[in-house]
């Protein structure tokens, strides 16, 4: 099944380490920490994005186009037990997810580029990943790796994540391969901050968030892996 939520805010920010090691303490405070957390807090993400054979999701975030579309298969935890194919859209600050769990045949299948079957899927997700990958040559670009860690509050359906160790697949797209050679993508020292929320975020979290000290940012992990991967 498909879930689909509504749009939301999402802010992002780099945040130096030891100003994400000061917010985190604020945050266990008022928050809860993602029930995906193991050791330290944290979990491990992968991600596989899609492009077309234009790139048109590359350029349209550097070029800053106003609405766009990603399409995503993400692990937690190098798990294969829950996987999960996400389209993340966005129009502005405004983004929208649309995610669903696949068992791994129905991925593997994806990945092979054995994709007939999608034509006649229920899912509106499946049917749109099809006809993208018939019509725009939609295919496996990039893989997205990062440690994670994620705190809630059901009010507002608030989240905040600081993500680190961000690392991408050296030209190598395989999903499930644990031992595929990844690079850095962003600096030791540098750690990237979402703010996620639907329309009002309780203000004594607008206090710390207006206490960062850095810019809001127009961040993309997607588009720092390309960029690593042209520079390999």
């Amino acid at each position: 099944m498909t879930v689909r939520k509504a749009f939301r805010h999402e802010l992002k920010y780099f945040v130096r380490y030891r100003d994400y090691t000061e917010l985190r303490g604020r945050l266990l405070h008022c928050m809860k920490v993602d029930a995906h957390a193991c050791a330290n807090n944290q979990y491990a993400i992968r991600s596989l994005y899609f492009d077309d054979v234009y790139n048109s999701a590359y350029y349209d975030k550097v070029n800053g186009v106003e609405k766009r579309n990603k399409y995503r298969i993400r692990l937690y935890n190098h798990q294969h037990d829950l996987i999960r194919l996400e389209k993340k859209g966005k129009v502005g600050q405004y983004i929208l997810k649309e995610s669903e769990t696949i068992p791994r045949d129905l991925c593997m299948r994806i990945l092979d580029g054995d994709i007939d079957f999608l034509s006649s899927s229920t899912s509106q997700l499946q049917t749109g990943l099809y006809i993208q990958m018939k019509t725009n040559l939609l295919r496996p670009v990039v893989i997205v790796d990062y440690l994670r860690e994620a705190y809630i509050l059901p009010f507002e359906n608030v989240r905040i994540t600081f993500d680190m160790k961000l690392k991408t697949g050296m030209l190598s797209t395989e999903l499930f391969n644990p031992s595929v050679p990844v690079v850095n993508a962003l600096g030791p020292g540098t750690v990237i901050m979402e703010v996620k929320f639907d329309q009002f975020l309780p203000q004594n979290l607008q206090k710390l968030v207006a206490g960062v000290r850095s810019a809001r940012d127009s961040i993309s992990k997607y588009v720092l892996c390309r960029e690593t991967q042209r520079n390999i």
